[in-house]
């Protein structure tokens, strides 16, 4: 960075190939050896999108979360999809980091700020994400399961109107194995798929929320997948979105959501960002997509 100009292959090397513990260790040394902070350094020498990849990544992962929700609810308007996001897909541990995290960044409650930008049941269903209130057990009571799958059937396609309350209850408190087992028994009852029912019954936040969830808990990676397909496919791209993933998920499950972008579209993500960005961009991106495969 020092002199003229900016060496961005010599970042992109080092920043794209280390994990976040290194990335946190070459920050403090460089402080100790610089007298400067290094984030600050590359605010200064970097603009757009390729520093908004480098800054997320020298953040560890609680701090770049807390960071996004703040940036998804400061200012006018409220970018729901980055809640959304965030909130249906992140284990309890990580929720609870992200709201100390949160406090501790911006000195304020996390709750409180998404309370005052949301509302009705989209606003609930955050809340109750928020609270890091799912069993993690890995227990499957199949009696529960029919039970439940019941009870949804009744709160939706059983009835004119729609108890969206009970969708909550289940969605967000039981455990993975257990909300897999009540989707298999919906499809018997209904005849329809759970994700089905709830576009028949929902719409707007509330749809897309239930829905996040439901893909989350099935499967996490194909999630992510479908999350960085929508970001690229047709005109534009929408670079928040791919930037959060892929900075997000780069040291979770890339490898997973890779074989399940090729498997859902038949296309290799490294084509598909190599075909929608350009530049030192595009680069880091490919650097985090891990290569060609």
């Amino acid at each position: 960075m020092k002199g003229a100009g900016t060496d961005e292959a010599a970042i992109i090397e080092i920043i794209a190939h280390r994990t976040i513990a290194q990335r946190q260790l070459i920050k403090q040394a460089f402080k100790a050896s610089f007298g400067k902070e290094l984030a600050d350094e590359m605010k200064s020498e970097l603009t757009g999108h390729f520093e908004k990849v480098v800054l997320g990544l020298l953040m560890p992962a609680p701090v770049y979360d807390a960071h996004e929700l703040h940036n998804a609810i400061k200012g006018l308007g409220t970018d729901e999809a980055c809640l959304i996001e965030v909130l249906a897909s992140r284990e309890n541990q990580q929720i609870r980091e992200i709201k100390a995290t949160y406090k501790k960044e911006f000195g304020k409650d996390l709750e409180d700020d998404i309370c005052s930008d949301t509302s009705g049941m989209f606003q609930r269903v955050l809340v109750s994400l928020l609270t890091a209130n799912r069993d993690e057990s890995e227990h499957v009571d199949a009696a529960k399961a029919k039970e439940d799958a019941k009870a949804i059937f009744d709160a939706g396609e059983a009835r004119w109107g729609t108890d969206e309350v009970t969708f909550l209850t289940i969605l967000c408190t039981r455990n993975k194995r257990q909300l897999v087992k009540v989707f298999e028994e919906y499809q018997k009852i209904s005849n329809r798929d759970i994700e089905e029912s709830i576009k028949r019954e929902m719409s707007g936040n509330l749809e897309d929320v239930f829905l996040a969830i439901v893909r989350s808990i099935r499967n996490k990676p194909a999630y992510f997948a479908e999350r960085l397909y929508k970001s690229m496919k047709g005109l534009g791209t929408t670079d928040s979105i791919l930037i959060r993933v892929m900075v997000s998920r780069c040291e979770v499950d890339m490898l997973d959501i890779k074989a399940q972008f090729l498997k859902m579209y038949g296309k290799t993500l490294f084509s598909f960002i190599k075909g929608d960005c350009s530049g030192d961009y595009r680069n880091i991106l490919v650097a985090l997509c891990g290569g060609v495969n």
